[in-house]
């Protein structure tokens, strides 16, 4: 059986098990995530079509990654005018695995809440050991959040410079980099490959887009 499901303004032909890379979803990875646009489904020449959608129909799938597509270049220049906007774009993806095509109103499966209840039957008194064990790893996974919230570089003491001068950074993406520590041209001139990459993977810049602001950074810091 097949179905045919519109998520992120975009239409996929799924089958069970399929591997599937769509827009951001907002869970988490192993959660089951439910596609109720359901376009159309089938089996074989027998197809059945929605108007738009299908009533009853419901598609579930098991969130497996969570990560970006590659770097797309937007890149507009005017003649005779001495402009140019260089712009990167990396859009947010979801890997998922389809799990179930539900037809006629069916409820989805709940696996992990069956074995769930199984464990606690199974082993009672094993409760107070894993909610001690929760306590326990509560700090560890509080201080690896402070860690993921930290910024990518130290703020450099004293007045920040406009980085809006150098062309390609507007205000949201000079709050986005003051945000990451970066303030002054000279922070920008100074960045090494290193830096480069580590703000092209956690950053919605490009590391082409990087390099064209620290060369340009590198001549408003001799100023």
């Amino acid at each position: 059986m097949f179905a045919v499901i519109k998520t992120g303004g975009k239409q996929y032909r799924v089958a069970a098990n399929d591997l599937l890379k769509i827009e951001k979803v907002e869970a988490n990875v192993g959660d089951i995530v439910e596609i109720g646009h359901v376009l159309a489904h089938g089996e074989g020449e027998n197809v059945t079509f929605g108007a738009p959608f299908v009533d009853g129909a419901l598609v579930t799938a098991e969130v497996v990654e969570q990560g970006k597509n590659r770097t797309v270049i937007a890149f507009k220049k005017r003649r005779r005018q001495n402009s140019r906007r260089k712009i990167g774009h990396r859009q947010l993806l979801t890997t998922v695995r389809i799990s179930e095509i539900l037809l006629g109103g069916a409820k989805p499966a709940k696996k992990a809440a069956v074995k769930a209840e199984a464990k606690a039957e199974v082993a009672p008194e094993a409760a107070p050991k894993e909610a001690k064990a929760k306590k326990d790893a509560a700090p560890k996974e509080d201080a690896r959040a402070e860690a993921v919230a930290a910024p990518l570089f130290k703020a450099p003491k004293g007045e920040p410079d406009d980085l809006t001068v150098i062309k390609g950074i507007g205000p949201v993406a000079a709050k986005d980099l003051a945000e990451q520590g970066i303030i002054t041209f000279a922070q920008l001139a100074k960045l090494t490959e290193k830096d480069v990459a580590k703000i092209d993977e956690n950053m919605p810049f490009s590391a082409d887009q990087i390099k064209d602001w620290r060369e340009q950074a590198k001549e408003l810091a001799k100023k």
